[in-house]
C-alpha cells in the first residue's frame, strides 16, 4: 500500500506544473520575462521535489526532520510568489479560476494537484496526539464560548454573537476547522487555537476570574466547562478542544471584544472583522495600538520585524512588489490577507448554519 501511495503521488506531481502556461510561451520574450519564467519553473520543480520527499518519508515511516512542514510551506510560497512575478511581466499568463480561490495572478490552476498533496501531507503531519480529547460539537463550542465571554465582558447579545462569529473565524484561520491538531511548522503552538503553553496558562487564569459572571446568565455552559475540566485532568489543556478554545480566546481576544461595536461601524464586512482579530494572533501589539488609535484603517506599520511577522503568515509574501514593501496601513494589510478569505467565508457559513438550527 505504501509503495502504491508513493507511486500515485509521484505520478500526480510529475504531470503538473512545468508544462502549464509558464512553459508554453511561443512568442519571443524579453530577458525580464524569460528570467521570470525560468524562476517560476524552477520554483515549481522545487515544490514537487519537497512534496515527493516528504511523501516518501511518511509512507516508508521514516523519522521526519524537525518542523517538517516548514520546507513545504516555503516551497509553496515560492511557487506562488514567482508566479505573481511572472504574471506581473506577462499578464497573458493569468489563467482560469482555481478551486482554492487563490487569485489567478498568483496561482496556475493546472497545479491544483500539488496543493491537494500539500494539504494531505499537512493533515498527516499535524494529526492530533493519541490522547487528544475531541468534541462532538467543535464549531458550536467555539461560538458558545466566544459569545459567553463577550457577554461577560459587557456586550449586548447582538454584539456578543458577532464575537461568536469572529471566534469561529479564528478557529478556521488557525486550524482550518480541525480540532486539537499539532503544528508542522512550530514546536510551540498547538491545539484548536494554536496557543503556546504560557498563553494557554494565562488564558486559564483569566477564565477562572470570569467564569462566575458567566454562570449567572449561562449555567449550562459552566456545567459543560466543569465536565471538560474533569475530563482533561492532567492533560495538556491545548489538546482538549473546549479548554483550548476557551483559554485561547481569554488570553488574546476577550479584552478586545468590547471594541466590537466600534469595529463593526468602521468595518461592516464580517470577513474584515475576522481578519482584525486574526491579526491579534499574528501581530498583537500593533493591532491593539491601531484599534486604540481612533483611525484603525489608516494606522501604519513600518517596523521591519512586524512586516516580517506578516510575511511569515502569508501577508505581503507573494511577488517582488509586495516583498519589497517597507510599510503598510491596516487597510492595506486587510486587503493583503486574501489567502484567509476562503477560511473566513466557510466559518461565516458554518456560523449561519448553527444559528439557524438554534431558531428551529
Amino acid at each position: 500500500m505504501a509503495v502504491t501511495a508513493v507511486s500515485l503521488a509521484a505520478a500526480v506531481i510529475a504531470h503538473v506544473g512545468l508544462t502549464s502556461p509558464a512553459a508554453s510561451q511561443v512568442l519571443a520574450l524579453t530577458k525580464t520575462q524569460s528570467d521570470a519564467m525560468n524562476s517560476y519553473n524552477e520554483a515549481v520543480s522545487r515544490f514537487k521535489s519537497v512534496l515527493r520527499q516528504r511523501r516518501a518519508q511518511i509512507d516508508s515511516q521514516q523519522k521526519l526532520p524537525d518542523l517538517p512542514g516548514q520546507a513545504l510551506y516555503l516551497a509553496r510560497n515560492d511557487m506562488l510568489s514567482t508566479y505573481k512575478d511572472l504574471t506581473d511581466v506577462l499578464p497573458s499568463k493569468i489563467g482560469r479560476l482555481n478551486k482554492f480561490r487563490i487569485p489567478p495572478a498568483y496561482f496556475d490552476a493546472d497545479n491544483e494537484p500539488l496543493l491537494d498533496e500539500y494539504g494531505a501531507l499537512f493533515k498527516i503531519m499535524q494529526a492530533p496526539p493519541a490522547n487528544a480529547q475531541n468534541s462532538a460539537t467543535p464549531f458550536k463550542d467555539v461560538i458558545d464560548l466566544g459569545t459567553a465571554i463577550a457577554r461577560a465582558r459587557g456586550l449586548d447579545q447582538a454584539n456578543a454573537e458577532i464575537a461568536g462569529r469572529i471566534s469561529l473565524g479564528l478557529f478556521f484561520a488557525e486550524t482550518n476547522g480541525n480540532q486539537n491538531i499539532g503544528n508542522a511548522r512550530s514546536n510551540t503552538y498547538k491545539g484548536s487555537l494554536q496557543t503556546g503553553i504560557s498563553e494557554n496558562q494565562i488564558g486559564q487564569r483569566k477564565w477562572a476570574a470570569i467564569k462566575n459572571s458567566i454562570a449567572a446568565f449561562d449555567p449550562a455552559l459552566i456545567a459543560r466547562d466543569s465536565e471538560e475540566e474533569k475530563r482533561a485532568a492532567n492533560l495538556d489543556r491545548r489538546f482538549n478542544h473546549w479548554t483550548a478554545v476557551r483559554d485561547g480566546l481569554m488570553n488574546a481576544h476577550a479584552d478586545l471584544f468590547l471594541r466590537i461595536p466600534a469595529l463593526v461601524k468602521a468595518l461592516p464586512d464580517s470577513i474584515d472583522q475576522m481578519k482584525v482579530f486574526e491579526l491579534i494572533q499574528i501581530v498583537p501589539s500593533p493591532t491593539t495600538a491601531a484599534l486604540r488609535s481612533g483611525d484603525f484603517l489608516a494606522y501604519k506599520i513600518s517596523d521591519p520585524t512586524i512586516m516580517g511577522y506578516l510575511r511569515n503568515n502569508s501577508i505581503f509574501t507573494f511577488g517582488g512588489v509586495d516583498r519589497a514593501r517597507t510599510s503598510a496601513t491596516f487597510r492595506e494589510i486587510l486587503d493583503a490577507m486574501w489567502l484567509f478569505n476562503d477560511k473566513f467565508e466557510r466559518a461565516s457559513q458554518k456560523f449561519d448554519e448553527i444559528q439557524a438550527q438554534r431558531v428551529r
